[in-house]
């Protein structure tokens, strides 16, 4: 498809606008003047009529001092024999009765009467006024005018000649009109870091701040693109440096044969690290891809308590073996939703809470409804809770509070990201409440089976 240009785009619509205007005004003209045209004649032939009436003897002869090249006087009986006539005497012997004439009959009803009839022979169209006189008798003069249709030829040349010049001025000024419309807005594109300061029309002020967002979420999905393949290269560099080395120490013989599986097993633990941490890169990698309508989970009615507390019957193995107790309590809490995604946020947050506990401690898992009737899913701990500063921070890729203890206890530094996305898939909310020493409780918010 051939992009269009808004300056051609623009150009022709106020070409187009000049035109019609154009045409409209011409029309309207022509209907005044006709209306005019009208008028004047119908008061010209008024007017006449009435200096007739006056000057008028009853008695026919008296009219001829009144002839004239203009007015055409007609003097009618009330049987409708014409009486006088001021064109021709023989062309009066020969005339027809009258009293059929609209203008006659109108007149012996109701005292004058008016009609415009065309003549197909001269081209003109006669105006007749006819008025009832004191003795009977019907005057009628009428006059022979060019028709307005006629005076319209005569004046066509310079109509013509007068819509080339406006239609030609007019695609002038609109071009010019154009440049200057887009020019500032073709100026936008030369600063795009300050385009919102240099937005010359109040209505591209959207316009120019989507760009703006794009923009700015460009430069921030880069350089978290750079930050993240700089993260997942340090953490991966890391289990490989020691799995290299323990391996390369059994290559060359440097290992005692009652070392060997000890390296084998730092071997394993670092390997089964890595392939955790690729787990979850791979994870986020298709929550990432969830937006697009391809790529997006099936939801269907899921019961978060259900979710919870096989959760809970699956992760209190790892409670035992760090000596945290892991409970579930709860209510039926209906949502639509990935029950396999919502699996994996229960663990996740359920995870970080046994492993940023301590000895002694307690997880309690705990699903219901808020007072607005929305379901929820909390999970709360005892442990050693997370400083305000890094509150802001704990759900962002590879961030860790406590940097030794998660590698001490095998986390990738993923694990709220992935409940982050999770939760975004599912339009929830996360609320995280902690403080230093007392625990921490996260609750995601659903908007429920009726939303």
């Amino acid at each position: 498809m051939r992009t269009r240009s808004m300056e051609e785009t623009i150009g022709r619509r106020l070409y187009l606008m000049g035109f019609l205007s154009l045409v409209v005004a011409v029309a309207v003209c022509i209907f005044v003047f006709h209306q005019a045209f009208t008028k004047q004649a119908w008061r010209a032939l008024e007017n006449e009529s009435s200096l007739i009436t006056a000057q008028y003897r009853y008695d026919p002869d008296s009219l001829q001092a009144l002839d004239s090249d203009r007015i055409r006087v007609t003097l009618i009986s009330p049987s409708g024999e014409v009486l006088y006539e001021s064109t021709d005497a023989d062309e009066q012997a020969e005339m027809e009765n009258h009293l059929s004439r609209p203008e006659v009959q109108e007149a012996f009803a109701a005292g004058q009467g008016e009609d415009i009839r065309d003549s197909a022979t001269t081209g003109y169209e006669t105006y007749y006024y006819a008025v009832l006189l004191e003795d009977g008798n019907v005057l009628r003069t009428s006059q022979d005018a060019e028709t307005v249709w006629a005076l319209y030829d005569q004046a066509l040349p310079a109509i013509l000649i007068s819509c080339f010049v406006i239609m030609g001025s007019a695609a002038f000024l609109a071009g010019v009109l154009t440049r200057h419309l887009v020019r500032p807005m073709l100026k936008m594109t030369d600063d795009l870091d300050h385009i919102q300061e240099n937005v010359p029309y109040r209505e591209l002020v959207p316009f120019a701040d989507a760009i703006y967002s794009d923009r700015a979420m460009r430069e921030s999905n880069e350089k978290m693109r750079q930050e993240f393949t700089a993260n997942v290269s340090h953490e991966l560099k890391t289990p490989l440096t020691s799995i290299s080395g323990y391996a390369e120490m059994i290559e060359t013989g440097l290992a005692r044969p009652e070392d060997v599986a000890s390296f084998g097993q730092k071997i394993h633990s670092e390997a089964s690290r890595m392939l955790r941490l690729v787990n979850d890169i791979i994870q986020l990698s298709h929550l990432d891809a969830s937006g697009s309508t391809h790529d997006a989970p099936v939801m269907e009615p899921v019961d978060l308590s259900v979710i919870a507390r096989e959760c809970a019957e699956r992760l209190k193995v790892n409670a035992r073996r760090a000596y945290v107790t892991l409970n579930f309590r709860g209510e039926s809490a209906q949502v639509k939703g990935s029950p396999s995604l919502l699996e994996e946020l229960c663990q996740n947050l359920c995870d970080n809470a046994i492993r940023y506990n301590r000895p002694g401690g307690r997880v309690l898992l705990e699903t219901g409804r808020t007072r607005e009737g929305h379901p929820y899913l909390s999970v709360q701990d005892n442990g050693i809770g997370i400083p305000k500063e890094a509150q802001g921070s704990v759900f962002e890729r590879f961030y860790r509070v406590d940097k030794s203890r998660s590698k001490a206890t095998g986390g990738t530094g993923l694990g709220l990201a992935i409940v982050k996305q999770i939760a975004r898939i599912h339009n929830a909310r996360i609320r995280l409440n902690s403080e230093v020493g007392v625990g921490t409780t996260v609750t995601i918010t659903f908007e429920g089976l009726d939303a």
